[in-house]
């Protein structure tokens, strides 16, 4: 292994005089490798603090830019680095902290094509994502190449940890051998998530992922680490490998696993649905509405999301979750259209609509996109 420098001596003086680290552990420290998917709220903390401690050669997948929203908790980003892809954000945050470590940029989505590629080369992968597809692709390469996947999830006020696929212990299809169905669980951007929370967890993380590269300590393998932010709360749940699941051989469609629909033309076609439903742009809704189309307009967010910004030619605000509650309430003589913040939640009540018989269309992007797109006057959040 290549030996640490003076400079580095220095640097990781704190770490040296620990009798579990010591100059041999901060050594494997600076010959490990560790794979980051994702630079937001959990790649932010992990990053950092990866860095900071040493990790020689650090991967970052990602192919999304900074937005002013990522900054209430995606720490490892700043102002001056809004509108910048966030791999070059990353990159030049962890050189400023650490400039000993290699820093790997993959700038391209993370799929079953080139997961076994990108993974291959790194000891340990942390599952820094915010979507189930993705997730379980983690999950099945580190099984297929046999290394261990530090995960993390949140949302809300509340988080998960755990370490899968760790000698011998569970992985992440142990604990959820399904996918929930789509939509059922939010994604931060519509739920929302206390800035804090990704810090927590994310820190966790690299707490584990330092551990798995030392060999020091007990790992979270085999437990689910669940944190509640409200109560200040930790808690624990056993996890054991399930033998009759079936044996992960190779990768697969994740989109379709995980019930992602894909487009059919212009209509939206749903696996079970008896219906479908249009899809529009802001641009070609407000196109239509300049020519005369007055549907029933329908707003799936909640009251908190409403009270930021909302259009004024709305008919009703019923959230996603109850409009199958409210169904005689709605009018089945006129078009109804549907939006929510970016266009997922109201997608899935067009589904509820659509097999209910009424006719239906998506605001695709939702209001922040008829904000970006047609009314910039409006505020985004």
């Amino acid at each position: 292994m290549t030996p640490l420098t003076h400079d580095e001596i220095a640097r990781y003086s704190r770490h040296l005089i620990l009798d579990e680290v010591g100059v041999e552990g901060q050594t494997r420290l600076k010959n490990s490798s560790v794979l980051c998917v994702g630079t937001g709220g959990l790649g932010s903390p992990l990053l950092l603090y990866l860095a900071a401690a040493g990790v020689g050669r650090i991967g970052i997948v990602d192919f999304d830019v900074v937005d002013a929203s990522n900054l209430q908790r995606q720490v490892i980003h700043g102002t001056s680095t809004v509108g910048r892809r966030k791999v070059l954000s990353a990159r030049d945050r962890i050189h400023d902290l650490n400039p000993h470590v290699r820093v790997d940029l993959y700038e391209e989505p993370f799929t079953a094509d080139n997961a076994e590629r990108i993974a291959r080369p790194y000891d340990v992968v942390v599952d820094g994502t915010d979507n189930f597809p993705t997730r379980y692709l983690v999950n099945d390469v580190c099984v297929l190449l046999g290394k261990p996947n530090v995960y993390g999830s949140i949302f809300k006020f509340e988080g998960q940890a755990s370490v899968f696929n760790h000698q011998g212990g569970p992985n992440y299809r142990d604990l959820y051998p399904e996918p929930p169905p789509p939509g059922l669980v939010p994604s931060c951007a519509e739920g929302g998530v206390l800035g804090v929370l990704p810090g927590i967890i994310g820190t966790i993380q690299a707490t584990e992922t330092l551990k798995v590269l030392l060999g020091v300590g007990t790992t979270l393998s085999g437990r689910l680490l669940l944190f509640d932010a409200l109560q200040m709360s930790f808690r624990e749940l056993k996890l054991r490998k399930d033998p009759t699941a079936p044996k992960i051989e190779k990768l697969i469609d994740y989109d379709q696993f995980c019930g992602v629909p894909k487009r059919t033309g212009s209509k939206e076609e749903h696996p079970g649905s008896v219906g479908s439903f249009a899809r529009l742009s802001p641009s070609e809704v407000a196109a239509r509405r300049a020519a005369g189309w007055h549907p029933y307009v329908l707003d799936v967010r909640g009251e908190a999301e409403a009270a930021i910004v909302r259009f004024d030619w709305a008919d009703r605000l019923i959230p996603h979750t109850r409009v199958a509650d409210h169904l005689a309430e709605l009018p089945r003589d006129r078009e109804i259209l549907v939006h929510c913040k970016l266009g997922g939640r109201s997608a899935q009540a067009c589904k509820v609509l659509a097999d209910a018989g009424f006719t239906v269309t998506n605001l695709e992007g939702g209001i922040v996109g008829w904000a970006k797109d047609v009314d910039p006057s409006l505020p985004t959040y």
